[in-house]
This record gives C-alpha cells, structure tokens and sequence, in this order.
C-alpha cells in the first residue's frame, strides 16, 4: 500500500541577491507513516564556484539543522509533532539555506523514495 508523501529540496543560495543556487538535500514527511527525515549533501567545489568565499563550515552546520529538527532530541522543535516540524522547516525565509516549494507523491517506502529524491534532485545522476 501507498501513502502520501511531501517533500522539498534543501537548496543553498550562497549570494542571495544573484538567486544562484545548488540543491544540497531533501526534506521527506509522511504523515500516515510517522516519518519525518532530511539527508544533506553539500558539493562544496559547487558551492565554491558560486562564491567562492562562502562559508562552507556555516552552510554545513545550517544543513546539519534540517537533519538534527528530524529526530526524537530536536532540540527547541522537540514538542512539536513531526507535521508542525516539517511546516517549520519548508516555511519561506530569505537565508543563504532554504527549501524550495514543497511537492507530493505516492511511496510504499519512505526511506528509499528519499533516496531516490537524494540522487535524482541532489546528486544529479
């Protein structure tokens, strides 16, 4: 059986006003299974070629928050249910680490559909 799932992509846009972007991870809710998950991966000589003074260790530490929001120690998100989670973490904001719109699909395994997600959206393959 199939469930309804939404995601969006993790992007980072290192010079806000150029609009510039890569994607760097996914962010996979699925209410009817409880689940709630982001896997990030930074290409760091991608970022660098968008600007090349960026802050790579600061970019990796926002992205380690998307991951760290998903588990059971969440810190100030801990109370929130994995729904109130996923809204907070997709709501719009204009910082160098952001995630794109956020879209819906069909899976019968979340954690290989954000795999899947992982490698069409983030690694490119």
């Amino acid at each position: 059986m199939k469930d309804v799932y939404e995601y969006a992509v993790i992007r980072v846009i290192p010079r806000v006003e150029r609009g510039e972007l890569i994607n760097a991870g996914v962010l996979l809710y699925c209410q009817p299974r409880g689940y709630l998950c982001a896997r990030v991966e930074l290409d760091e000589a991608r970022l660098r070629a968008l600007d090349p003074r960026a802050d790579v260790e600061g970019v990796r530490q926002a992205l380690g928050v998307y991951q760290r929001s998903c588990t059971a120690d969440a810190g100030p998100l801990a109370a929130e249910p994995l729904g109130g989670r996923f809204r907070w973490l997709t709501a719009p904001r204009s910082t160098i680490v952001q995630t794109g719109p956020v879209h819906a699909g069909l899976t019968a395994d979340p954690d290989a559909e954000l795999e899947r997600l992982l490698t069409c959206l983030v690694r490119g393959v």
